[in-house]
């Protein structure tokens, strides 16, 4: 909240469901059921099947967990642009601004959404990013697996579904440890793929770019030059302009305004703060100059952009 302006919601699972989901419940599988005899505290699971065509940029303050069996989508976690095709997995962690788009017709996997807390009976919240590697903020959030894995992950999800819907002792506990075997599964294949340890073997130039992009993402709202950055880096702003824009084709302040722009577009889309008040919130000198950026970026003015959304 800056001087009585609505930041970006930061969505729990109570008020999360009407942004992904459809209002008819569609499908009888997990929480996707009428009304929530079912639920487990802090822990929610779906199928695709009526999942929205596209969402954010938003943040949520869980862990979510997507599995890709077929079709494709595209997703971009902070400032890294994915598309997801059969056999893909994705993980996001609290506070990551991220957004779906570009749903296939023949798309259909599985998602769910759990709590920091929800794995503390296995394993401390604050333990789970050094745990799974895809969760750390500099590690690879989406990636491909093999069948036999997708086979054993989808096993898993059934016996998750199955101990949501038919209410048997310690359904809880069970929920909890085939999510945390769901989690392994992913991680020995992460590991197998040896995807954790590719940074090493990037140039110079790539890492630099990566390391960059993740302080953007962690710091854009507060720190807004490329000589911010260039600082933190340990390079001068004209290094970093230029490798960034030699391996992009953009300028590294160009990139900040990527995220600026993710930023903008959540306000409009997910509170009622007017184009004026968002621009101050940006730190826009006026109204005028945030239309003029945003209209630079997408083509259309922020109210034409709120009414497409709305």
């Amino acid at each position: 909240m800056k001087n009585g302006l609505t930041d970006i919601p930061k969505y729990k699972l109570e008020n999360f469901r009407h942004l992904h989901r459809h209002s008819n419940p569609g499908a009888h599988f997990g929480n996707n059921i009428p009304d929530d005899t079912e639920r487990i505290e802090g822990f929610e699971i779906y199928s695709s099947d009526g999942m929205v065509s596209s969402k954010g940029p938003l943040k949520s303050i869980f862990y979510r967990i997507g599995i890709t069996v077929n079709g494709s989508l595209n997703m971009q976690v902070g400032l890294d642009e994915y598309t997801h095709r059969p056999g893909t997995l994705t993980f996001t962690f609290p506070n990551q601004t991220f957004s779906t788009s570009n749903v296939s017709k023949d798309a259909f996997g599985y998602y769910m959404f759990f709590i920091p807390e929800f794995l503390n009976d296995i394993i401390p919240s604050i333990k789970i990013a050094d745990e799974f590697p895809f969760y750390d903020i500099s590690g690879v959030p989406v990636f491909q697996i093999e069948s036999e894995e997708m086979e054993n992950i989808l096993v898993l999800v059934m016996k998750i579904n199955t101990e949501l819907q038919y209410k048997k002792s310690g359904r809880d506990k069970a929920i909890k440890m085939y999510v945390y075997l769901l989690l392994l599964e992913a991680k020995r294949s992460y590991e197998r793929q040896n995807i954790g340890n590719t940074k090493s073997f990037l140039r110079d130039s790539s890492k630099l770019i990566n390391r960059f992009k993740k302080l953007v993402t962690q710091y854009y709202l507060n720190k807004k030059q490329v000589n911010d950055y260039a600082q933190m880096l340990g390079v001068s702003p004209n290094h970093l302009n230029r490798i960034v824009k030699e391996n992009t084709g953009k300028t590294a302040s160009e990139v900040i305004k990527e995220m600026i722009l993710q930023e903008a577009k959540s306000l409009l889309r997910y509170t009622g703060n007017s184009v004026a008040e968002i621009a101050y919130r940006l730190d826009f000198s006026d109204p005028a100059s945030f239309n003029r950026f945003f209209k630079t970026f997408t083509k259309e003015t922020p109210l034409a952009y709120r009414s497409r959304h709305n």
